[in-house]
């Protein structure tokens, strides 16, 4: 089974795709991640996020096995990443390793902004998780702050505004609600409520 998981920053698709890995004894792939490496790569070698050459080259070198997750989910980086995603060569060079982890025995969970639509537009299952940019935003602050850092709500939400932009009206794969894909909104669900609602879209699907 694979399940694909969509949706905009800081709608919670990421903790709610990694609970229902645990749940359904699949692998989970954090598709985002890969972008942030490729980010990361440009940023350490102090080179901008729009060096598309640099990003290309870093995309067709990626290593997953050495990735730290705790320097990739830096701010910086998130917004560095919302940049390179935009560059096709840099999505073609990761569309392989996508797919072939989701076809991989026993099925996979994966999230992301273009799984449904375009990773694994096949999938048995597909969630668009949402919620307004606001909440986001209170979100995405609180995690930060949660790292040690000091960040300013407004500034927070008005990058998630522009992150938003970028994500929607770019070429190559924008982000976009899958037409079969159940929408769920999180705004007002804590985890625990949300987690619930997408083990019933599972389920539902499944048992049709």
């Amino acid at each position: 089974m694979i399940i694909a998981i969509d949706g905009p920053a800081a709608s919670g698709k990421g903790t709610l795709a990694k609970k229902l890995a645990v749940h359904f004894g699949l692998r989970h792939l954090d598709t985002g991640l890969i972008y942030r490496a490729v980010a990361a790569a440009l940023l350490d070698a102090g080179r901008p996020a729009n060096d598309r050459e640099g990003a290309i080259a870093a995309a067709r070198t990626l290593d997953p096995s050495r990735f730290d997750e705790t320097s990739l989910k830096r701010y910086e980086v998130g917004e560095a990443a919302s940049v390179v995603s935009a560059i096709p060569e840099v999505r073609a060079a990761l569309f392989d390793f996508q797919q072939e982890f989701a076809a991989a025995p026993p099925g996979a969970v994966l999230d992301g902004r273009d799984i449904g639509t375009v990773i694994c537009p096949d999938a048995e299952v597909k969630i668009f998780v949402t919620a307004t940019p606001e909440e986001r935003a209170r979100r995405r602050t609180l995690e930060l702050k949660g790292r040690g850092e000091r960040p300013d709500e407004q500034a927070v939400l008005k990058d998630i505004l522009a992150r938003d932009e970028r994500d929607r009206s770019r070429a190559a794969a924008p982000l976009v609600q899958a037409a079969d894909a159940h929408l769920l909104d999180t705004t007002h669900l804590d985890i625990d409520a949300a987690f619930r609602a997408a083990v019933a879209i599972v389920e539902a699907a499944r048992a049709s």
